[in-house]
């Protein structure tokens, strides 16, 4: 096993705590409490660095876990990220009518991807945004690989579904 660091070895990984937190309590200052948190709680248990297997997994499982602490004890809706953290895609079309038209879906899928059930919303959180593995979705949420599959493949199939319906018969 190679010799954890703080600096080199957890303290890069803020960025992507950040996002995860970001994603799940829909805040950026709650998703920075989050953060420091997490950061906080791995610092504490520096004494067992030597015998976890793998620090990211281990890291993003405490980030995972306080963002939803704190989602519940707030009592928060699920909702959609606000548009200062994903600016506006101006390569889909010079034409505004389409540039609004491709907002509008990216805003639906977003709220579609909010009114997930929260295991689904975090394996495909994971996997299709911040393209981690099975095998480390696995590890963070606590669920095998096959069900990390099974969640991924749930979500898109509802998301897919819902938009469709929502596409051909309005909001």
């Amino acid at each position: 096993m190679k010799k954890i660091d703080f600096r080199t070895d957890i303290l890069p990984l803020k960025n992507e705590l950040y996002r995860l937190a970001l994603r799940i309590t829909l805040n950026p200052a709650e998703a920075e409490d989050v953060v420091q948190d997490t950061m906080l709680k791995i610092w504490n248990r520096r004494e067992q660095w030597d015998e976890i297997e793998s620090i990211e997994a281990f890291s993003l499982t405490i980030c995972r876990n306080l963002a939803l602490d704190k989602t519940k004890k707030a009592e928060a809706q699920v909702g959609q990220l606000d548009e200062s953290h994903d600016p506006p895609d101006h390569s889909y079309a010079s034409n505004p009518e389409e540039q609004a038209m491709q907002r509008d879906r990216v805003d639906l899928v977003r709220r579609l991807i909010g009114q997930l059930p929260e295991k689904q919303r975090s394996c495909m959180q994971l996997r299709d945004i911040e393209g981690k593995s099975y095998k480390e979705i696995a590890t963070v949420i606590g669920i095998t690989e096959q069900q990390v599959k099974i969640n991924i493949f749930r979500a898109r199939q509802t998301i897919r579904q819902k938009y469709i319906e929502t596409e051909k018969y309005g909001l």
